[in-house]
């Protein structure tokens, strides 16, 4: 997606510069001008232009010809000072790996990124095989369980700047209804994105971000079916977030959505 917008203080050049960088994940080996065009959807003229540019300026690395492009040393500073930032990453990290473990589950946290989820942190457990997505990996907001905690505890405001239609609309009801009747929600059968992982995610609100993000736990469905998500690890994930409000001084995300 290029970003590019009708809105006269949007700058649509920039825009796509940042799509560029958002293109790289974890395990990259670097990426051709095709891979990143292919991940944007910007045309391989224009990204041949912005990948001159961002080397430039030190955002990404090429060796010379034929090479790859990799995050370059400016982005990489730019990423440690974020991380500093968002210091609950850092205290909840030992917890969000504890439930890994004791759960069997791929455990992570999520942020919203336009109308896709996009991952930032994950755990594995350390003695069980399970479903491995990576930090920079992107699901769809619509049918993941992360998706769903974080539009259902949305400000009005914010959630009406998705311009919803009516499965958004849903999708937000039927979220909001789990989130206050059990602290943790999932997508339901039939719903999910994807057929091959099932999840469950609570909200909480992240300042640094002015709105919530998802902490999240899945696996694959016969490894974590709807009663092991209702019994077990959503009671277990709520009370995890439970923890960092009152460590943080946070309250919960649910509560800001008016």
């Amino acid at each position: 997606m290029s970003g590019d917008t009708t809105d006269r203080k949007f700058a649509n050049t920039l825009a796509r510069g940042l799509a560029i960088l958002r293109a790289f994940r974890a395990s990259d080996s670097g990426l051709t001008h095709a891979q990143i065009a292919d991940r944007t959807g910007l045309p391989k003229p224009t990204v041949s232009r912005l990948t001159y540019t961002l080397c430039e300026l030190g955002y990404l690395s090429h060796g010379g010809r034929n090479d790859r492009f990799r995050l370059g040393p400016s982005a990489i500073a730019l990423g440690s000072v974020a991380a500093v930032a968002v210091n609950f990453l850092d205290l909840v990290s030992d917890a969000m790996q504890q439930l890994a473990d004791d759960t069997g589950t791929l455990t992570l946290v999520a942020v919203r990124d336009a109308e896709k989820m996009m991952l930032v942190r994950t755990w594995r457990p350390q003695n069980a095989s399970t479903i491995w997505l990576e930090p920079g990996h992107r699901i769809p907001l619509i049918g993941s369980s992360s998706g769903m905690a974080v539009v259902a505890s949305l400000s009005e405001e914010r959630f009406e700047q998705l311009t919803p239609e009516a499965d958004m609309r849903r999708f937000q009801a039927e979220g909001y209804s789990q989130l206050i009747e059990q602290g943790f929600a999932y997508a339901l059968e039939g719903t999910r994105y994807a057929s091959t992982i099932n999840a469950v995610s609570v909200p909480y609100f992240a300042e640094e971000f002015g709105e919530p993000v998802s902490f999240t736990a899945g696996a694959m469905p016969h490894d974590l079916p709807d009663s092991r998500i209702v019994q077990e690890v959503g009671p277990a994930l709520r009370e995890l977030v439970r923890a960092l409000e009152q460590r943080t001084g946070r309250t919960p995300a649910l509560s800001r959505r008016d």
